[in-house]
Order: structure tokens, then C-alpha cells, then sequence
């Protein structure tokens, strides 16, 4: 089962993953992506410590933000992820259109101010 969960830490906007992110559950990380942006959250950090998996389709999720996110000067930090999912991203060279870090702290440190 999977299970985004999101709060506020200061000004910097959290989204937890928890579980699987496969066709079927994609649209709940889209749906935490599109609330951050609705409400104006400019520094977005994502848990994916607890993701066991990820399928294209919820590679596409981060991939279909990437653009909006940059064009409406929005940081997305990804930290925590497990070395099987990281080689998904690593395989489709994400790692080089994404910020990722290991460890919640070094993603609030890596925020612009």
C-alpha cells in the first residue's frame, strides 16, 4: 500500500513516500506535487527513504514537474533513497535532473535561501 504524507518544516515543503509508486499510485505523488504548487510552496523535500519501488510511471510524476517547477523558481530535493530504487534513477540518468542527497538534514541544507 502506498502512502504520501506531507507537512511543513519551516518553509520548506515535505512530501513522504512510503510503499510503491507504480501506474496506480502515481496519481497520489502528482497530487502532492500539484497541492505544493497551488499553494505556493517554493522549497519542496521528498522522503523516499520508505519507497520500496518505483515504475516508470512514477518516474514520469517527477520528470512532469521538472520544467513547471523550474519555470516557477521551485527547489525539489530528494533524499533518503534506498541504493535498488536510486539504480532506477541512476539507470534513466535522473540523477543529473534531480537534486538528490542522502539524509534529510543535507536536504534542507541544500536549499537556495
Amino acid at each position: 500500500m502506498t502512502e504520501i504524507n506531507k507537512e511543513n518544516k519551516e518553509d520548506i515543503h515535505l512530501i513522504s513516500v512510503k510503499g510503491e509508486i507504480d501506474a496506480g499510485s502515481s496519481i497520489l505523488l502528482d497530487n502532492a506535487f500539484r497541492e505544493a504548487l497551488k499553494n505556493n510552496k517554493k522549497k519542496i523535500a521528498a522522503d523516499l527513504s520508505e519507497l520500496e519501488y518505483i515504475s516508470s510511471a512514477g518516474l514520469g510524476v517527477f520528470i512532469s514537474y521538472l520544467e513547471e517547477f523550474s519555470a516557477n523558481n521551485i527547489q525539489l530535493v530528494l533524499f533518503g533513497i534506498k541504493e535498488s530504487v536510486k539504480q532506477v534513477f541512476d539507470i534513466l540518468g535522473l540523477e543529473k535532473l534531480l537534486l538528490i542527497v542522502k539524509t534529510e538534514k543535507d536536504a534542507m541544507n541544500a536549499f537556495d535561501d
